[in-house]
């Protein structure tokens, strides 16, 4: 179970004073996390236009992208990370998601594993 957090991303002034809001938002990410939940920071997530950006990802599992998060946002990843690590079927269960992963979530992609050729 890893969190990708976009650490180039700006707050929602377009600031470019650094450290930029995602390497603050990972950073809040990691003191919730309290070492539990691997935390890891990716130069750009593409989602430029939502903001503050991150990732949830897990083999063999759907990754899910999210925007619009603020930097007090690393709290919600972590729960929703932790829910998606006990996840049986490889997806992040709607009950107990924190709110910004409801109304933040961009994409979620498949794995390789259930990606079917086309005939």
């Amino acid at each position: 179970m890893t969190i990708l957090v976009c650490s180039s991303c700006r707050d929602e002034t377009g600031s470019d004073a650094h450290p930029r809001a995602g390497a603050k938002l990972a950073e809040h990410a990691r003191i919730a996390a309290g070492g539990d939940v691997a935390v890891r920071t990716v130069e750009c997530l593409g989602n430029c236009k939502r903001r503050l950006s991150a990732a949830l990802i897990r083999d063999g599992s759907w990754s899910y992208v999210f925007g619009d998060l603020s930097i007090s946002s690393g709290e919600d990843l972590v729960t929703g990370a932790r829910l998606f690590a006990t996840s049986t079927d490889g997806l992040i269960p709607w009950r107990g998601r924190p709110d910004s992963l409801k109304r933040g979530l961009v994409a979620r992609i498949p794995p390789l594993a259930l990606i079917k050729e086309d005939k």
